[in-house]
């Protein structure tokens, strides 16, 4: 599933593609219809894929944005304001193309949901494999309570003392650190490749509880996690299976993981163990990390 890295990546490159450009056209996918008439209601979130068509056309994108793993498209119409919010989900890709046949990988093209249309002439495609991502349009951010409960920006200071006073709830107190660092609620953006990561860098076993972790680790913990999703971003994120960027291109974080998906400790040379942490697979080395 792409994390910040990955969505900080996304956004920094489409912002040029779409930035004051009005939206023209919308098309959505016979697949999308036919899930939202089944009461399923894939990908196209809040409001039927009718609705979407009818209402984004005239928009103009004024800017695009990222929040924890969220795109924030800010539209205006008129002295009318709205917000487009775009999750990647695990399988996500937007393609700033002329046609369909311009994205490279026959995976993508042929999982194409949700297409715009813009002034500039490109469409503005989002493709997603497995259809786990969202897009929601809203009035205002608040129209979607979930997203005012994220934490603040790792990068902020905010985000360091929101971080600490959570360790200092019970009920965070007695959870895994690494399903903590995995919340949402607690810090936002980090998932399980960036979070096996900075653990594995601070010799944190990832099943410690956060009550047996002192004050002062945990601050270097949320350094270290900063640490690791900086270089993540830098390097254009970590394409393990099916994330693109824009152009279609892959990240190279993959290749510096010292932990994750490893069979061997890169230290010790132990072999690697693993446990289901808050749902995910959580890769350590039993020798290194206590």
């Amino acid at each position: 599933m792409p994390e910040l890295p990955e969505v900080e990546g996304v956004v920094e490159s489409l912002r040029p593609f779409v930035i004051d450009q009005t939206i023209e056209e919308v098309e959505v996918s016979k697949q999308l219809l036919v899930s939202h008439e089944a009461g399923k209601a894939a990908i196209i979130k809040g409001c039927s894929p009718e609705e979407l068509i009818r209402e984004l056309p005239g928009y103009r994108i004024t800017a695009l944005t990222r929040k924890s793993k969220y795109m924030y498209f800010a539209l205006q119409r008129k002295n009318e304001e709205a917000l487009l919010v775009g999750h990647l989900g695990m399988t996500g890709a937007w393609f700033p193309v002329e046609t369909e046949e311009a994205i490279q990988e026959d995976k993508f093209r042929k999982h194409i949901h949700v297409k715009l249309r813009l002034s500039g002439g490109y469409w503005l495609i989002y493709s997603d494999i497995r259809r786990f991502g969202e897009l929601r349009l809203l009035q205002q951010e608040a129209d979607y309570p979930p997203l005012l409960q994220m934490a603040p920006e790792p990068f902020t200071e905010e985000g360091r003392q929101h971080y600490l006073s959570m360790s200092e709830i019970a009920k965070y107190r007695n959870k895994p650190v690494k399903g903590f660092i995995m919340d949402g609620h607690v810090l936002s953006g980090c998932g399980n490749i960036y979070a096996t990561e900075a653990l594995f860098r601070m010799k944190i076993h990832p099943n410690r509880k956060v009550a047996r972790i002192s004050k002062s680790r945990l601050n270097a913990l949320y350094d270290t996690i900063v640490d690791v999703l900086n270089e993540g971003i830098a390097r254009g994120g970590s394409s393990i299976s099916d994330y693109r960027n824009v152009n279609g291109g892959a990240g190279s974080m993959q290749h510096f993981l010292q932990m994750y998906g490893k069979k061997m400790c890169s230290t010790c040379l132990t072999e690697t163990k693993q446990l289901i942490i808050a749902g995910r697979t959580s890769t350590y080395c039993p020798k290194c990390q206590r």
